[in-house]
């Protein structure tokens, strides 16, 4: 079969049959290509490499792939109407993927925030936008991979909320600092399009290609609403592009702390700007100085469109903790018998994510009242293993214990509510059981038991080295770092993160 044209290549079973470990392979090697030359600043390579990324139909078929059967979002329609695509449509859909074609409106989907009433905007594109945006992403993630600050985490291959983490550990752990914990007011809604295209300073045809996604207004109940401003949420680009209009953030406060006469040393002893998306921390031992970072940032994002939100904006000190992406960090004082230092950094979940995480699993089970105990595993399963999965990595045991004795009593009324009749004995016999030495296992058998959170293994996460990323080529570092990379073999990757004893989901 040959995978170079789409002509030809009409029977729906042909989709299924596709080598997308071939098709993978040959579109990251130009992405290395891209990211190389980036690095090099050999701009007029980059843009060559990046136009022929776009007319590869290699590349066509994997953005088609994302947006059509990998994507979170697939099942939600743009102003097209379409939800999903036969395998015959998706191989239309590649063949008809243009450059030149003009962006049709979002759509507006209105989704409540975690653990709030209100609700925060979606702008979801036609399927031939996302797709069209998958593609375009392919040939300038690359480019800006190789640019990016290094401690910016948020959306970035291969990167994660936990290496943010870990880099605001390794920044206080020697000697506690003040922080200003900040959040950019509506970072997406309200980014400026000339100063994010003036940025982006892409090849001609790309130019208005973002430009015209930027510019294709919103569909919310029928009513048309123009867009000057922003980048919607929801589209497959609109991350990167997030990432684009804030890149320099870091670089500002250097620049500043190397303008400040005879105290250079000072202002940049200690000094750290960590980034994840729009919410951001900046760590340092002296409070003026921090004081004096938050003008300059506030300037900074002035030329953006942007600005500080006052009331999610606040200065504290490493003792008095703050919260940063669901977990609490906070340093306390102990002898020097237990630390040279005279405190420890003591990383856990929030108290907002726990209750958060509660109060989901209550609803799971209250929703499940009168139905059978698989069903209430089934659907109480994913949302455990999820939440642990992402706390496993910091000093979560004790909270791992708790949780457990709150949704054990919680079960326990499930029971005795389904059988008022019976006895507690009779109760937790039927629906709880042992496994090896472990005793109160909710279980319907052997198979299908709920695990414990107190079970979950407390693995230290690895912080990503600073500069690294996945297309750099270093093939051994990746492998132990992703479940998947394109050009390591499946097997040859579960080998080698078994023998380095760790294993790291990211992105």
């Amino acid at each position: 079969m040959k995978m170079s044209k789409t002509r030809g290549f009409a029977p729906q079973s042909e989709w299924k049959k596709v080598n997308w470990r071939k098709l993978e392979k040959t579109v990251f090697k130009l992405q290395k290509r891209i990211y190389q030359a980036s690095q090099r600043g050999d701009v007029r390579v980059v843009r060559k490499l990046q136009k022929t990324l776009i007319k590869s139909w290699s590349a066509k078929m994997i953005a088609v792939r994302r947006v059509t059967q990998e994507n979170k979002g697939k099942k939600t329609a743009g102003v097209d109407g379409v939800k999903s695509l036969t395998p015959k449509q998706r191989l239309t859909l590649v063949s008809n993927l243009k450059v030149s074609k003009k962006a049709q409106p979002t759509r507006r989907v209105w989704i409540p925030k975690p653990g709030r009433t209100e609700k925060r905007p979606l702008g979801i594109p036609t399927m031939y936008d996302r797709a069209l945006q998958a593609l375009a992403k392919q040939a300038l993630e690359p480019e800006w991979e190789a640019k990016f600050e290094p401690n910016s985490y948020g959306f970035r291959p291969g990167r994660s909320c936990h290496d943010a983490i870990e880099a605001i550990f390794n920044s206080i752990k020697q000697k506690p600092k003040w922080v200003l914990d900040a959040d950019i007011a509506k970072c997406f809604d309200k980014i400026n399009h000339d100063a994010l295209l003036t940025k982006l300073n892409t090849y001609p045809s790309m130019r208005r290609l973002i430009k015209s996604w930027l510019k294709a207004g919103v569909m919310d109940s029928g009513t048309f609403s123009p867009t000057d401003e922003g980048t919607p949420q929801g589209g497959v680009i609109s991350p990167l592009l997030a990432n684009i209009a804030l890149h320099g953030m870091e670089q500002a406060i250097w620049d500043y702390a190397n303008s400040v006469k005879g105290k250079k040393t000072h202002y940049k002893k200690g000094l750290a700007l960590i980034r994840y998306a729009d919410d951001f921390v900046i760590l340092h031992q002296d409070q003026k100085v921090v004081e004096e970072y938050q003008e300059v940032i506030n300037n900074w994002l002035h030329d953006m469109g942007l600005e500080l939100k006052p009331s999610k904006t606040k200065m504290t000190y490493t003792f008095n903790g703050f919260e940063f992406l669901g977990f609490n960090i906070r340093q306390y004082k102990v002898g020097k018998n237990h630390s040279k230092q005279g405190f420890k950094t003591i990383i856990k979940p929030s108290k907002d994510a726990i209750l958060e995480h509660f109060e989901r699993l209550s609803k799971v089970i209250d929703k499940h009242k009168a139905a059978p105990q698989e069903a209430l595993i089934k659907h109480l399963k994913p949302i455990i293993r999820g939440w642990c999965n992402y706390y496993r990595g910091v000093c979560s045991k004790e909270t791992f214990q708790d949780l457990g004795y709150m949704l054990w009593n919680k079960l326990q009324r499930w029971g005795y509510r389904r059988h008022p009749k019976k006895t507690k004995t009779w109760v937790n016999k039927k629906y709880w059981g042992t496994i090896g030495e472990d005793n109160w296992i909710f279980m319907a058998d052997e198979d299908n038991y709920l695990p414990k959170h107190a079970k979950t293994e407390i693995i230290r996460h690895k912080k990503i080295q600073d500069t690294r990323s996945p297309y750099d080529g270093d093939l051994i570092y990746w492998s132990t770092r992703m479940r998947e990379h394109p050009e390591m073999p499946a097997q040859s990757g579960r080998l080698l993160r078994k023998q380095k004893g760790f294993e790291v989901t990211v992105r």
